[in-house]
């Protein structure tokens, strides 16, 4: 057991009950998915037992999961959230139905177009749709990449969508080469259109969480702590945001971007970016953003227990549950969902 410590700014549960959403981290180092939500203007915070989850998708019909190994489906229930004690909390509810087996393909990026669900396979460096007779669909991979093979070549991590389709991805090189992207990383970042393979940019460091947002395409700029703006027909890039942390999870709701905040390792996968420079001063967390100063507003902090984010996405309900695969290690009711009962069947 782990002693997860935390803290906010004063501002925070005011800022979600206003907004009226909850926001959905993920952390593979502990392996947990953490709601925000608010209930009579107080921050609600609960834990949910994933190994290793990554890459988190939400629509309307379903919450995804990346795991070390799994994905896991979880289907929403608001007549169920209704149920869950104390009564009048809860304003939606998501309940784990089912996984995909994809093995081990280090799964970061995901999201739902037309229905479909679609993710970044960084291990064999392409873009897949799940199959229940394969692993995995490959659907897409960059120009560069000649074959596909479980090799991380160029660390593909991001991808920002278009409702349909994905539009953009990030990787850590242009390279071919078995973990090729090590060797420069802190400069060799770049950004790619999607299906044409063009380079919209060039120069970043380490970027994570493409995102399409207002008609603009952002992006985190993780070796600098920044979010930033990229056009897309110059590939010119402009710092919007500095964060004290390794960005990594973006989501926007309204005027605000939430923005996951890791600490870095003392490893060689983060050695040489110019944020290792204020290592002492970082902090793990979800700063919040206001896209039309650029000032971070509000800010939650984990304090002990948990050094690294990787996901970060905004829902709009007030106060989200879920029941994950394993409610007995997460201290939480288990839940089931079961048709009503029919007339004919009824004694």
């Amino acid at each position: 057991m782990t002693e997860v410590r935390f803290e906010h700014s004063s501002n925070l549960p005011g800022l979600l009950a206003d907004l009226g959403v909850s926001v959905l981290i993920s952390t593979y180092q502990a392996g947990k998915v953490l709601v925000l939500g608010t209930w009579e203007r107080k921050l609600s915070l609960t834990f949910h037992s994933f190994e290793q989850p990554m890459g988190l998708a939400v629509s309307p019909r379903a919450l995804a999961v990346g795991t070390r190994r799994l994905i896991w489906l979880l289907q929403p229930t608001r007549e169920l959230a209704s149920r869950i004690e104390p009564a009048g909390k809860h304003d939606g509810a998501f309940l784990t139905r089912s996984a995909v087996f994809t093995g081990s393909i280090h799964v970061h990026d995901m999201d739902w177009c037309n229905g479909e669900l679609w993710a970044v396979n960084t291990l064999f460096s392409c873009l897949c749709t799940l199959s229940n007779e394969f692993s995995f669909v490959p659907r897409w991979q960059p120009p560069f990449i000649t074959a596909l093979a479980a090799e991380d070549r160029c660390h593909l991590n991001g991808m920002a969508t278009e409702g349909t389709a994905p539009r953009y991805v990030t990787a850590l090189a242009e390279t071919n080469e078995p973990a090729g992207w090590r060797a420069n990383k802190a400069k060799t970042g770049c950004i790619l259109e999607v299906p044409s393979g063009r380079v919209v940019t060039r120069g970043l460091a380490m970027p994570h969480s493409p995102r399409l947002y207002d008609g603009k395409l952002w992006v985190l700029d993780s070796g600098w702590g920044r979010l930033s703006l990229v056009d897309r027909t110059t590939g010119a890039v402009t710092p919007v945001g500095e964060v004290p942390g390794y960005t990594r999870g973006l989501s926007f709701f309204g005027p605000y971007a939430f923005v996951g905040l890791s600490r870095i390792r003392e490893t060689n996968v983060f050695g040489g970016l110019p944020i290792a420079e204020k290592r002492d001063e970082l902090i793990c967390g979800v700063g919040v953003i206001d896209l039309r100063s650029g000032k971070t507003v509000a800010t939650f902090m984990l304090r002990s227990g948990v050094e690294e984010i990787y996901d970060v996405r905004v829902v709009p309900l007030r106060c989200l549950a879920i029941s994950g695969p394993s409610p007995d290690v997460d201290e939480t009711p288990a839940l089931w969902v079961v048709p009503p009962p029919s007339s004919a069947g009824q004694r």
